[in-house]
């Protein structure tokens, strides 16, 4: 029996490309420069992807709040088909001093805040999907939802997602803005799945899974450390990319895809050939047997 992926995907109703597009590694260290960054947005519209994802803290130096959100804005409006079937996705909630760090902020006055900054950077009445970057310890759960509750309310977003987070914060989420939360983005990878339960979870009440570094433990990550040690190129992935003559980031994502309806991969890319076999993935079809091969390693 074969798997074959829909070509599209929904997320709370929206249909989108099964595969997206994660534009941190266009803005964050080692990012390309700005014609190459565009090229790789326009290629990704070019491949069919209708999913861009994003987030204020996406940048590298300290004062460049929004890059990547005004970055996606110029590649959009410079693409002769425009932001017409886009969805954008962006978050809050999380900041980068500059120094490689990264900082959380759930108040609720900074939520209401770093979204009408984002609405604004993404030249936009109402963000199509904005999303929790990281629970903050500090500030009640519920008070950092309610606040997102507040935008969609407003107008400000049209709908409302999480981003790490556990099941039990998925389901007080739920309880709190109903329809309005249509997703969760999550760390998962073949290398990564210690949060399957949440994307079990986010199939069960039908909500869309966006697993961040979907490629782990086949390609580096930008949110990877520099010391971390290269992926390795001797897994089921790489030989069964051998075997059907087409790259182990495309398998993996296609691997991604047979996991649940749920799920919409939003691989990064620097390189608009990346970007490119990504999206093919959409149309990769992986036999039972093949998906039995893949054995998640160590």
């Amino acid at each position: 029996m074969t798997t074959t992926p829909a070509p599209t995907r929904a997320i709370g109703g929206t249909p989108v490309s099964a595969i997206g597009l994660g534009a941190m590694p266009l803005s964050v260290e080692g990012r390309p420069d700005e014609d190459q960054a565009v090229a790789v947005i326009h290629a990704a519209l070019d491949a069919g992807v209708t999913l861009i994802d994003t987030a204020d803290s996406y940048h590298w130096h300290a004062g460049e709040v929004g890059h990547n959100e005004r970055l996606v804005a110029r590649a959009l409006a410079a693409h002769r088909s425009g932001s017409d079937g886009v969805l954008v996705a962006t978050k809050g909630g999380r900041g980068r001093p500059g120094d490689g760090t990264w900082t959380v902020d759930g108040r609720p006055r900074h939520l209401r805040r770093a979204a009408e900054a984002s609405a604004a950077r993404l030249g936009v009445e109402s963000i199509g999907l904005y999303q929790l970057h990281k629970p903050d310890p500090a500030v009640p759960f519920a008070d950092s939802v309610g606040a997102l509750r507040e935008l969609a309310d407003a107008g400000t977003v049209r709908m409302v997602g999480l981003s790490n987070v556990d099941c039990g914060q998925i389901r007080t989420a739920h309880a709190i803005l109903g329809p309005r939360l249509v997703s969760v983005q999550n760390r998962f990878s073949p290398a990564h799945q210690a949060t399957r339960d949440t994307l079990d979870l986010c199939t069960e009440l039908g909500l869309a899974f966006l697993p961040w570094s979907p490629l782990g433990g086949i390609s580096p990550s930008a949110v990877d450390d520099p010391g971390t040690a290269a992926p390795s190129t001797d897994t089921p992935f790489h030989a069964l990319a051998r075997a059907r003559g087409v790259s182990p980031q495309r398998i993996c994502l296609a691997w991604h895809l047979a996991q649940s309806p749920a799920v919409v991969p939003i691989p990064g890319a620097r390189r608009p050939a990346s970007v490119r076999d990504s999206a093919a993935a959409a149309g990769l079809a992986l036999s039972a047997e093949e998906l039995a091969e893949l054995t998640p390693h160590p």
